[in-house]
């Protein structure tokens, strides 16, 4: 195609009026092409982004449909799973009439366990298709199972992709939270929030939806926070680059305090002579030191003082003389020298495991008791790290040391057949269709899950 020399009248292609402007391209005849001048104007006026920005909006309008389609489908398939657990527990033994519990249970105790154990089993297997966390599939499940039943206004907006996913979380929870008898007043939450789940941002929704929920709640406030005390919780969750974070869940007025205390403590030493630490890092280092001047300061009896255990693993080319492996802190990871170095002059013990089992040190043979010994513990716990449950993260010297193959049908008390296994992930492979194989020579393990499907252990993270 040759470039035309003509210059085109594009206002009055556009029905004559020049106010008017539609896609360049949608007015062009066929051999026609845009004069450089024309085309320049055009790309500044705006029209192109219009259009990219109205394309962006309906691709964010499906993308709601489908997430409020996977909340669906997810809920639908726990709920199926409590329904029916024998796909995910194998079939019912109480429907045999000879059928006796070694435990003394009544048959209803025994059916509520096998559709408890199918939920979570069932979760798992969702958790690991989907990529995310079994707690996160538990969690659109309630969230879709909260609004279905009673907020049915906003879930059939979210349904047709006219809520984003964080305004139906933030009703689903505040909704979660009003009593089970009170349907008026889920009725009255629904009614007042479903318009405005459609047109505020998410911060601005997640503060009306609370203060909704206050107004329609029938229990008096007084009384729910003598509830909610009791669910006062700490909680540790590691960062990168050797940093942590803590998070306090407790009564709003000792946070309050807290963290006036320290705000205003650390604009004090802020305008001392000296100081160069900024606002934020003087009011973390506040906190952080009136917990641990508590922790070195108690006198009361069984006061707990922080001794870190160090472990450090020691591959044989470091007793070479080449040491470049990096000090690990139990229960979190790599940590800098500076900080190893101090932990180290504060340990009450060293512990030295090799990578190549040590001449002398007892870790992999047949024994006639159940009874894991301590040096082998402490061995799968460096092997190992964490859980070997599908993406679990719970630390080593948390979890139970599960036989793969059970003591009782033969198993060794031996490293090959061992592995740490938190509770929830113990109970799955002893009372689910969840397997766990291990292959012997090469060491590898893998799960098969009720629905046929292979994952692999993740090696440790560390």
């Amino acid at each position: 195609m040759e470039l035309s020399s003509d210059k085109v009248d594009w206002a009055s292609r556009i029905d004559g009026d020049p106010e008017r402007f539609l896609d360049p391209w949608d007015v062009l005849e066929p051999g026609e092409v845009l004069p450089p001048v024309e085309l320049a104007a055009l790309e500044t006026s705006g029209a192109a982004h219009e259009a990219a920005v109205i394309e962006l909006e309906g691709i964010s309008a499906r993308a709601r449909v489908l997430i409020a389609d996977e909340y669906a489908g997810i809920a639908s398939v726990l709920r199926d799973a409590a329904s029916c657990p024998d796909p995910w527990v194998g079939p019912d033994p109480t429907l045999d009439p000879a059928w006796l519990d070694p435990q003394g249970r009544s048959t209803a105790a025994v059916r509520a366990e096998r559709r408890n154990i199918a939920v979570r089993a069932a979760a798992l297997d969702l958790a690991v298709r989907l990529g995310v966390s079994e707690t996160l599939v538990r969690t659109r499940a309630a969230h879709a199972d909260t609004l279905r039943e009673r907020c049915p206004k906003i879930w059939e907006a979210f349904r047709s992709g006219r809520v984003v996913a964080q305004n139906a979380t933030a009703a689903a929870q505040q909704a979660a939270t009003l009593p089970a008898h009170a349907k008026d007043a889920w009725a009255k939450f629904d009614e007042l929030l479903e318009a405005l789940a459609q047109t505020l941002a998410p911060g601005k929704f997640r503060t009306r939806a609370r203060v909704v929920r206050e107004r329609v709640h029938p229990e008096h406030i007084d009384e729910r926070h003598k509830r909610a005390m009791d669910e006062r919780n700490v909680w540790f969750q590691p960062e990168a680059d050797g940093m942590a974070s803590f998070t306090v869940f407790t009564s709003a007025d000792k946070v309050v305090a807290v963290e006036r205390y320290a705000d205003a403590y650390a604009r004090h030493l802020r305008g001392q002579e000296g100081e160069e630490r900024t606002l934020a890092q003087l009011r973390t280092d506040i906190v952080v030191d009136l917990i641990t001047r508590g922790m070195s300061d108690s006198t009361e009896p069984g006061a707990w003082r922080s001794r870190a255990s160090v472990a450090v693993t020691v591959p044989v080319m470091t007793l070479l003389g080449h040491d470049d492996e990096p000090a690990t802190l139990d229960g979190y990871g790599p940590i800098d020298t500076g900080t190893a170095r101090r932990l180290a002059g504060e340990a009450s013990s060293w512990v030295r495991i090799l990578t190549h089992p040590v001449t002398g040190t007892v870790l992999d043979i047949d024994r006639t008791t159940y009874r894991v010994p301590k040096a082998l513990r402490r061995w799968l716990g460096v092997r190992d790290q964490v859980c070997t449950g599908p993406g679990c993260l719970r630390s080593a010297r948390d979890c139970d040391i599960d036989h793969r193959l059970d003591w009782q049908y033969g198993g060794k008390t031996a490293a090959t057949n061992l592995s740490p296994l938190c509770e929830r992930h113990h109970v799955l492979k002893t009372k689910s269709r969840w397997m766990l194989y291990s292959d012997e020579v090469t060491g590898a393990k893998w799960w098969v899950s009720p629905t046929s499907l292979t994952v692999p252990v993740e090696p440790p993270p560390f």
